[in-house]
């Protein structure tokens, strides 16, 4: 299962980006606003599609906002969140294998679709390299999550 979240300003995104999960038969949970008429604080969405990965409801979030930096910045606060906000394939396919980022943020503002769908396509269709370095590094990240080394 994937955990969306979303505020006003990514709504279309989301609808989008749905539709594809669908098509590839890939069970969704929500977290955002009916429609985009009405701001909304895209850090209540966060820690909801947070949660779900934290809890292991979900296997992985997306987050989607304008820009993706404050969905960002929020899912970021989280213990165990490791995420990352991309805006090409070769990013979301690295963060899955370096860092073995379990969030993709997006920024309906500043991405077409078709390469959000790419986007999102990369990161989920990416395992994580399981490499000794890699492995060492984000267990000096998680370290950090504690208050420091």
């Amino acid at each position: 299962m994937i955990a969306i979240g979303f505020d006003h300003a990514g709504v279309a995104f989301k609808n989008e980006i749905v539709a594809h999960l669908k098509k590839r038969k890939i069970e969704i949970v929500e977290f955002g606003p009916s429609d985009g008429a009405i701001a909304s604080d895209y850090p209540d969405y966060a820690e909801k599609a947070c949660k779900e990965v934290i809890k292991g409801k979900a296997a992985y979030g997306i987050l989607i906002c304008g820009t993706g930096v404050g969905m960002s910045i929020a899912a970021n606060k989280f213990d165990g969140i490791r995420c990352a906000l991309c805006g090409d394939s070769f990013s979301a396919k690295a963060t899955k294998e370096h860092n073995n980022a379990n969030v993709l943020a997006l920024g309906n503002r500043v991405l077409g679709v078709g390469l959000a769908l790419d986007i999102v396509d990369a990161f989920l269709d990416t395992p994580f390299s399981k490499e000794e370095r890699h492995i060492k590094r984000i267990e000096k990240i998680a370290k950090f999550e504690k208050g420091g080394r």
